[in-house]
């Protein structure tokens, strides 16, 4: 059995989230459901509805910042996937565990959810997230198109 129930998001990094809506909201109509400010990484998260899952934008608010330092590294991109799952902690751990990789995961949040990269290095480089899986929200408010 899996322990990932569905894709939640894919997060892009950008330099200016107004900057980046005019192309995602404007030019491809994308609908932004949230947008919030974290402390820890000190991130600016944006949300857009894609229909079946989100497209998340991030932008760092702190030029000291991890996320900061994947950005001048890599440029403006994708930075990871994330996956909703019913155990974060413990499908982050078995995902690194099932990937050889050790550590532990660490939570977080975004959308009022608990979070957690799964440890060690990407894989294929791909960075991986797991989030809380909320039935209601994530199955019976969605879709599955655009509207």
């Amino acid at each position: 059995m899996s322990l990932l129930r569905r894709l939640d998001h894919v997060a892009v990094v950008i330099r200016d989230t107004d900057e980046a809506l005019r192309y995602f909201s404007g030019s491809l109509g994308l609908r932004v459901t949230s947008s919030e400010e974290i402390r820890a990484p000190a991130v600016r998260l944006t949300y857009l509805d894609t229909g079946n899952a989100y497209l998340q934008l991030v932008e760092p608010l702190d030029s000291e910042s991890a996320v900061a330092h994947w950005l001048e590294e890599h440029g403006e991109g994708v930075h990871h996937i994330c996956f909703g799952v019913d155990d974060v902690l413990a499908a982050a751990s078995g995902l690194a565990v099932g990937a050889g990789a050790g550590g532990d995961a660490v939570p977080g949040s975004g959308r009022g959810r608990v979070s957690s990269f799964v440890p060690g290095e990407p894989r294929h480089g791909v960075r991986i997230e797991c989030t809380e899986f909320r039935h209601a929200d994530d199955v019976e408010r969605t879709p599955g198109f655009l509207a």
